[in-house]
């Protein structure tokens, strides 16, 4: 079993950037594959924005692409998201997440993922 638990949310303005953490702990070859979704308030469907895997293979969604990075830590056990040039629309809870499954390239698709943090808010103001 994989435990997530998400750091580093907040508030900030638009323009501003804030890096997120997730500590790994447990079984970590349940972490081959990891990924950050968020969730929009009163959206039902979490967003899958950018994922990882541990051969540092990258992925990212359009909304993010160019303003947030991915990064891993394996000898840390972490897992990082840089989000800079952030706006309004950026505001949600964020989770991250991971698999133990063998990819060529990280999903961003919620099924995929059976490890699951807390999640951890984060607010844009104009």
């Amino acid at each position: 079993r994989v435990r997530l638990v998400e750091s580093g949310g907040g508030s900030v303005q638009a323009g501003g950037s804030l890096r997120l953490s997730c500590a790994v702990s447990g079984d970590l070859t349940g972490s081959r594959c990891m990924a950050w979704f968020r969730q929009v308030s009163g959206e039902k469907e979490r967003e899958g924005i950018a994922g990882i895997l541990d051969d540092l293979t990258t992925i990212y969604s359009g909304s993010v692409t160019g303003r947030f990075t991915i990064s891993r830590d394996d000898a840390k056990n972490t897992l990082y998201l840089q989000m800079n040039n952030l706006n309004t629309s950026d505001t949600a809870v964020y989770y991250c997440a991971a698999d133990d499954g063998l990819y060529n390239s990280p999903p961003l698709v919620l099924d995929e993922y059976v490890y699951w943090g807390q999640g951890i808010q984060v607010t844009v103001s104009s």
